[in-house]
């Protein structure tokens, strides 16, 4: 029996009545519309700045086909917002409601279509105690190449010593339409053990060949392959756990994962709060087809995590601990854990064998004191991101975790270090002393997303830059129907993932696997 308590909106329309969602729409239509025209300030105070606007839209690279770009000024400071946004072939409208900006798609889009390569100029005034300010205007540039259409996430409190709500959603980047991947509730069959769903994972941006892990009860591993459903159990006899963080193989039907003793700590004067933390971690791989376990590193005295592959299959990439100090081996981690540090290599695959080279040293961050941590490389393979911090392997609550790009053609089978790598310039995508993580490509190489903490530091929050031959604009906040959506959305964006095409299989078709 299917849970009808799911907390999405777009499963919770079957069973509202008709009455109260004819009831609904007409009151709607009786509301003020969001798509008003309002006429510009006949006089205004020039307020010599710009506007401080949530999100953060001003002078920002933008896809072709992004949803609109909503924004508000500071509810507390201002009574009323008017914005007048302009396009190259002479388009301009203005938009406002209350404090908010909000465009209709469709004139959006009509507006992106035309500025294509070029900018939207934005003008905007706002009222503060009955007196209208004019901010300087900004550009929304519009960068000729689209962005992938879907995005997915976990959404979930951003500190915790046990969860009760949580679902893996998707969304369409062109519009604001969100829908429901999974929920932890529809087969969730002990409630007192409660169930965790992690992990989501494609195979080349598609969801023909997807996966997610689903914990305690009903636990196991959810697999599409070739569109069929199937849960495995990924634990063996020879491994320390089930798969856990996981990679799919560019071509072929296999997955390298990690498999890991985790834990997690809660700090009561550090302001990094929580520490995530391994007590044993090897990577295996996972053949699809045959059901099989291999074992691909085993170090153990060593961990080793966050396996990802070349965009040609040729290597896998991942991350391994260095030695503690000698004097530090026999402690308890939970005081050496700010020695744990990682750093990054890969081996040589060949697809015909299964069989894995010699590790090889690509990028010794341990030398300088610090740890890297969830490698990604460019679908070109001419880049590599990985997020870098002090310590650890979980810098998603690390003040000091920020997300590097390096060229990979400097690599020459000897291994780079902090101090002799040449870096793509970030600083317009990282943010100043809170954690930027989860560094992601979009699958034509021109967009780079992050999970990031700055806006309040506890919320991660999803965030895109524009990446162009190695140049990197200003980061743009995942925009949102209601600009306000951000602060009031009481959850974390969890392992944001780009996807070419949405997840098509239903919550009850996954659903019916966990009966079988």
């Amino acid at each position: 029996m299917l849970d009808t308590k799911l907390h999405h909106k777009k499963t919770m329309k079957r069973y509202i009545h008709p009455y109260f969602l004819l009831l609904a729409a007409s009151i709607v239509l009786l509301m003020p519309s969001c798509a008003n025209h309002p006429d510009v300030p006949s006089s205004a105070k020039e307020a010599k700045s710009l506007p401080a606007i949530f999100p953060d839209y001003c002078d920002v690279t933008v896809p072709c086909n992004i949803a609109p770009l909503n924004f508000m000024l500071p509810a507390d400071q201002y009574e009323a917002c008017v914005a007048r946004l302009s396009t190259p072939d002479g388009q301009q409208q203005t938009y406002g409601n209350g404090v908010k900006v909000q465009i209709p798609e469709d004139e959006w889009h009509s507006m992106l279509s035309a500025s294509k390569g070029k900018s939207i100029k934005v003008e905007v005034w706002g009222q503060k105690e009955g007196e209208w300010l004019s901010f300087s205007p900004f550009e929304i540039r519009v960068a000729e190449q689209p962005i992938d259409e879907y995005l997915s996430y976990r959404l979930i409190e951003p500190s915790y010593v046990a969860w009760t709500y949580m679902e893996i959603a998707q969304r369409n980047l062109t519009t604001f339409e969100e829908t429901q991947i999974f929920n932890n509730e529809i087969t969730m069959n002990d409630r007192a053990k409660g169930q965790c769903i992690n992990c989501h994972s494609y195979q080349n941006y598609k969801t023909d060949n997807m996966l997610f892990h689903v914990r305690l009860s009903n636990a196991g591993t959810v697999i599409v392959n070739d569109g069929k459903i199937s849960r495995v159990n990924l634990k063996r006899d020879y491994t320390i756990s089930g798969g856990v963080y996981p990679a799919w193989h560019p071509t072929a039907k296999l997955i390298a994962f990690s498999t890991n003793k985790t834990r997690q700590a809660f700090h009561t004067a550090n302001p990094n709060k929580i520490e995530v933390y391994d007590l044993a971690s090897d990577m295996i791989l996972y053949d699809v087809e045959t059901d099989s376990v291999s074992v691909v590193s085993d170090d153990p005295d060593l961990l080793e995590v966050y396996p990802t592959w070349s965009p040609d299959g040729k290597y896998l990439y991942y991350c391994k601990s260095v030695p503690l100090p000698e004097e530090m081996r026999d402690e308890d981690i939970r005081t050496t854990y700010p020695k744990t540090q990682y750093n990054l290599y890969r081996r040589s695959f060949d697809l015909a064998s299964h069989g894995f080279g010699e590790e090889e040293l690509v990028y010794d961050a341990a030398s300088s004191d610090k740890s890297v941590t969830l490698p990604r490389l460019s679908p070109d393979g001419r880049y590599l991101l990985f997020a870098l911090g002090q310590y650890g392997c979980f810098h998603s609550r690390h003040h000091d975790a920020d997300i590097v790009c390096i060229p990979m053609d400097q690599y020459d089978g000897n291994a780079l270090t902090v101090e002799n790598t040449s870096y793509i310039d970030l600083s317009l995508l990282n943010s100043d002393g809170y954690s930027d993580s989860y560094p992601s490509w979009s699958s034509n190489g021109h967009w780079i997303m992050c999970a990031s903490r700055r806006d309040d530091d506890n919320y991660s929050r999803v965030y895109f830059a524009y990446f162009n031959d190695g140049k990197v604009e200003k980061a743009f906040m995942l925009p949102q129907e209601d600009p306000e959506h951000h602060i009031y959305l009481l959850k974390s964006y969890n392992r944001p993932e780009f996807m070419v095409e949405p997840v098509s299989i239903s919550v009850e078709e996954f659903s019916r696997v966990f009966d079988k």
